[in-house]
C-alpha cells in the first residue's frame, strides 16, 4: 500500500511525479501562448489588410504614325500586412487594358500578360517600361499634359480611380 504508480499524484503524500513536473510547464505556456494568440486574432490584431494606395500615374504618349498600343504606369503602395494583387484595369476611354510583365533574357527580352501583378504586404509594386505596366490598345488621339482617368481593381482592396499624365515617351513621371 505504501507504492504509488507512476504518474498518478498520491493521495496520502500529494506529491506530483516527477514526468508531469517536466512536461506541465512546457503544455501550459503552450495554452496560454494559444489563449493569447486567439484573443489576438479575434481583435484583428493578427494580419490586418488595409486598402492599397496610389497616387497619379503616367501615361505614354503614342508613337506617330499609328501606334496599336501605349502603356500606363503607378505605384500602388500596400500598407497593410496582407499581400495583395492588382488583378484587372480599365479607363475612361474603354477598350482592351492588359496587365503585362517584362521578361528580361540578357540583353532582350519579352513581355507577357499576366492575371494579376502582387502588390506585397508593407511593400510596393512600382509599374515602369522595364518591369510592369497596364497595357492598352488602340488608344485614342491623346496629346501631351493631358489626365486621364484609370479604374485599377484588387484582389482584397477596393477599386481605385486615379489619373494619369499624358507624357512624352522618355518624359516619364515620378510615382
Amino acid at each position: 500500500m505504501g507504492r504509488v504508480r507512476p504518474g498518478r499524484i498520491s493521495a496520502r503524500t500529494g506529491r506530483v511525479p516527477e514526468r508531469l513536473k517536466v512536461v506541465g510547464p512546457p503544455v501550459a505556456a503552450a495554452v496560454v501562448a494559444l489563449a493569447l494568440l486567439s484573443g489576438w486574432t479575434a481583435v484583428g490584431g493578427a494580419g490586418r489588410p488595409q486598402p492599397v494606395e496610389a497616387g497619379p500615374g503616367w501615361l505614354l504618349l503614342p508613337t506617330t504614325g499609328g501606334a496599336t498600343a501605349t502603356a500606363a504606369f503607378f505605384t500602388v503602395r500596400n500598407p497593410g500586412d496582407i499581400p495583395d494583387e492588382l488583378t484587372g484595369a480599365s479607363w475612361e476611354f474603354g477598350g482592351k487594358v492588359t496587365l503585362k510583365r517584362h521578361l528580361h533574357q540578357g540583353a532582350s527580352g519579352r513581355w507577357e500578360p499576366v492575371t494579376a501583378l502582387p502588390v506585397p504586404e508593407r511593400g510596393e509594386l512600382v509599374m515602369s517600361p522595364e518591369d510592369a505596366d497596364l497595357m492598352i490598345t488602340n488608344p485614342p488621339a491623346l496629346t501631351v499634359g493631358q489626365w486621364v482617368e484609370f479604374t485599377l481593381t484588387f484582389r482584397h482592396s477596393p477599386e481605385l480611380r486615379l489619373k494619369a499624365e499624358v507624357v512624352k515617351p522618355g518624359g516619364r513621371r515620378s510615382g
